[in-house]
């Protein structure tokens, strides 16, 4: 599978229990294609407060020890939001493939956030797999994501 991440390094995962059902089946995808992982929680249906899982994944894509993050919660707005907190971390919501394709050509996406309360879990799994495998378009792309940085 070409992909512009380095996947020698696992894939950051984690949810808030809105997302456990769809962090569990995107595992089983990850393992599929033989991908490594981590996975930051929750391990459970019960309640859980999105940062306290969105924070670590978006700690280990900012340190380089991740190759890349998945975050899902009910809207995927509260762990997008966490996760951009990190300097190095650009976090996309996405509920559709061509949105997930843009997220990477277009902004260098190194974290991909997946609304489970407003997607089909098999397109989770195809917005997914366009993500590992889209290469960043860079050029007047690259010239745009350097602005994103507020340091």
């Amino acid at each position: 599978m070409h992909s512009p991440f380095d996947l020698s390094k696992p894939i950051a995962i984690g949810s808030d229990h809105a997302g456990y059902d769809y962090k569990e089946s995107l595992i089983s995808f990850l393992e599929g294609k033989g991908l490594s992982f981590k996975d930051f929680g929750t391990h459970s249906k019960d309640s859980a407060d999105y940062a306290d899982f969105a924070h670590p994944v978006a700690s280990a894509v900012d340190k380089g020890e991740a190759a890349f993050g998945i975050l899902i919660c009910g809207s995927a707005n509260g762990v997008a939001m966490t996760a951009n907190k990190h300097q190095g971390v650009r976090a996309a919501i996405c509920w559709g493939e061509e949105l997930a394709q843009l997220a990477r050509g277009h902004n260098d996406a190194n974290i991909i956030c997946i609304p489970a309360r407003f997607v089909r879990e098999g397109d989770a799994e195809k917005m997914l797999a366009l993500f590992i495998t889209t290469d960043f378009e860079g050029g007047r792309h690259g010239r745009r994501v350097e602005k994103i940085a507020c340091a």
